[in-house]
């Protein structure tokens, strides 16, 4: 559990801002993802939010332009906000991982995931991360996800559309992560879509009550 000191939340880290999150995370080299991306993207959003979704890790747009969900994956998951009736404003993005790891094939940088190892390595920044957001619960957006923020493997298409439980005993909405729906086949889009929507409608009810429902 964070320390409290003066009032504000330090994560295992005694980080008391989220630039002061930027300059450790850019300066990370506990697993090798750090030494080659361009640089590391932390969460952007509303403080103190009802909500904070956590994704993978950064994209390869991302990763150039330091921002959470710029990408085909985050402008697919602003529609899917929209119509789930969630305001973006109103919620923080971010990613388990706070690096981009890829392959080159040629010149182009190819999306590849991080090990469990690596998600470990970042894990301690992620709680960080929440300590100073604060969100009063969680949207895991992928396996990914899921695992850093309840502390074990969870079977995404199983488990997606629930609320499981943290330690610190925020609830935590398990979902795909919109990447996912980007590589179904065209026909199944639309249903994919809905379906992705239908889950995060389950979050919505968090902005108007004082807890989600289990």
């Amino acid at each position: 559990m964070p320390d409290r000191r003066e009032g504000v939340a330090l994560g295992p880290d005694g980080l008391r801002s989220l630039d002061g999150l930027k300059a450790a995370t850019m300066a990370c080299r506990e697993c090798p993802i750090g030494e080659f991306a361009t640089q590391s993207v932390i969460g952007e959003g509303k403080l103190k939010p009802r909500l904070m979704l956590v994704g993978e890790q950064p994209g390869d747009k991302e990763d150039l332009e330091g921002h959470p969900f710029v990408g085909p994956a985050g402008k697919l998951l602003a529609r899917a906000l929209e119509a789930a009736g969630i305001p973006r404003e109103q919620t923080f993005v971010s990613n388990a991982v706070k690096h981009f790891k890829f392959e080159l094939r040629g010149k182009r940088r190819i999306h590849k995931s991080p090990t469990q190892r690596e998600a470990a390595a970042c894990l301690h920044w992620l709680e960080d991360e929440i300590a100073l957001v604060r969100p009063r619960a969680l949207v895991a957006l992928g396996s990914t996800a899921a695992r850093s923020l309840v502390g074990r493997a969870v079977p995404v298409m199983a488990e997606r559309g629930h609320w499981m439980q943290r330690e610190d005993g925020r609830k935590v909405l398990i979902t795909l992560h919109p990447s996912a729906l980007l590589r179904v086949l065209p026909d199944d889009r639309e249903e994919a879509f809905a379906a992705f929507v239908k889950d995060l409608k389950q979050a919505r009810k968090l902005l108007a009550s004082a807890t989600p429902a289990a």
